[in-house]
């Protein structure tokens, strides 16, 4: 699962919001570190619906982004 949505957020938008468990998979990262960047505000954005969180692939592609080009200056 962890190979899909590396690859479409490489060549494309998926069909859907991501969850957390999706953020912890592509950044091999303890989904506990996932709600940590949350509560902290460190992390991509993300935004409920009702219970749930979600993450737009567009928003977390830029935000890693921002990531990389933050450590190359």
């Amino acid at each position: 699962m962890a190979d899909a949505i590396t690859k479409t957020l490489r060549a494309g938008l998926p069909d859907r919001y991501l969850t957390p468990d999706d953020i912890a998979t592509l950044f091999s990262v303890p989904l506990e570190t996932v709600y940590a960047w949350r509560k902290k505000h460190t992390g991509p954005p993300g935004f409920r619906i009702g219970k749930h969180v979600r993450y737009d692939p567009a928003k977390v592609r830029a935000w890693a982004e921002s990531l990389t080009e933050h450590s190359a200056a």
